[in-house]
């Protein structure tokens, strides 16, 4: 493990949001004892802005800085975190993080291709030297995005937009702690996903991961943590609400549907 645990220190005057959350009044410690951690848990429980917070703490890259939530800060303050290995390699990702990183990335894009265009007519008079020196940055700036994601992010489906950025930017031993990486995949895509985990897993990654679906659930050899059982605790696959739920509607929806 690159991550072993988090340890969450309480203090007596902590009142308010997120201190008055049900989870954090029962939790003490959580411990990561596998290369895969999944946090499940009905909406209000409290996983994203734990997940946020275990991020903060351990200096994760942040795709959107400019989608911080202050009380997530708050409670960031009051986690320990245990390293095995400590890195700063990785990153913290939320799906409006993404959606919001690919637009500023097409942002970036466009505004390298206008000021080249700027210095075509400004420098029209001055030697191919100065121009060069001028455009340096700019050309810089698209051959890196290049690289990176080829023909740009926002000229693919929001799914392929995804798996492409993961692609290109996991690294061995990285830390990388997802906020319901599931948003914009498909089933098959959640596959696609999954199995890039896989590979990332086997050169000494980790992941801690907040979902919903049942499919990234399923990962391979991952530690389940139920945050709906206070405190939280491992749970197995087959016994988690959400599977359970989500069979019983696949192999009979009209039994549930015609309740609504």
């Amino acid at each position: 493990m690159i991550l072993n645990s988090v340890t969450y220190i309480k203090e007596k005057e902590q009142q308010g949001f997120p201190f008055t959350l049900p989870l954090l009044e029962s939790l003490d410690s959580m411990t990561f004892n596998k290369p895969v951690t999944i946090l499940v848990g009905e909406n209000g429980t409290g996983k994203s802005t734990l997940i946020q917070a275990i991020a903060d703490q351990a200096q994760s890259i942040r795709i959107d800085q400019q989608n911080e939530n202050p009380s997530v800060r708050l409670l960031s303050n009051q986690l320990k975190l245990t390293w095995s290995i400590r890195t700063r390699d990785g990153f913290f990702l939320t799906a409006e993080d993404f959606v919001n990183y690919v637009k500023r990335v097409s942002e970036m894009r466009e505004e390298a291709k206008r000021s080249l265009e700027e210095i075509e007519i400004e420098y029209k008079d001055r030697s191919q030297f100065a121009k060069n020196l001028a455009s340096m940055p700019h050309n810089h700036t698209l051959y890196d995005l290049q690289n990176l994601y080829d023909d740009g992010l926002e000229f693919r489906s929001h799914g392929e937009r995804f798996l492409d950025f993961f692609q290109s930017r996991l690294r061995p031993k990285g830390l990388y702690i997802l906020d319901e990486p599931e948003v914009p995949l498909s089933p098959t895509k959640q596959l696609s996903f999954i199995s890039l985990i896989k590979e990332m897993t086997k050169k000494n990654a980790q992941f801690i991961i907040a979902t919903h679906s049942p499919i990234l659930m399923a990962i391979p050899d991952a530690e389940i943590i139920s945050l709906d059982s206070l405190p939280p605790k491992t749970c197995q696959y087959e016994d988690l609400e959400h599977v359970q739920l989500t069979k019983s509607f696949l192999e009979s929806p009209e039994r549930f549907l015609r309740h609504l």
